[in-house]
């Protein structure tokens, strides 16, 4: 499973990395980034579906 963030949409909310700092990061603006190349960890699945329900422009896929 890999996340990735369309930054066409990112409004910058920052629910990403508030819900799953593991996976994202804020760039210098404050709007979401995936961290690494987006692999999400074993484990961590529950975390990265969390942080793509919360997105409020659905801006975070799963790949």
């Amino acid at each position: 499973m890999k996340v990735k963030i369309d930054p066409e949409r990112c409004q910058g909310h920052g629910r990403c990395y508030d819900l799953a700092p593991g996976l994202f990061h804020d760039d210098e603006e404050g709007y979401g980034q995936v961290t690494g190349d987006g692999v999400v960890p074993p484990g961590e699945e529950h975390t990265a579906r969390l942080a793509v329900s919360n997105c409020p422009e659905r801006a975070i896929d799963i790949l």
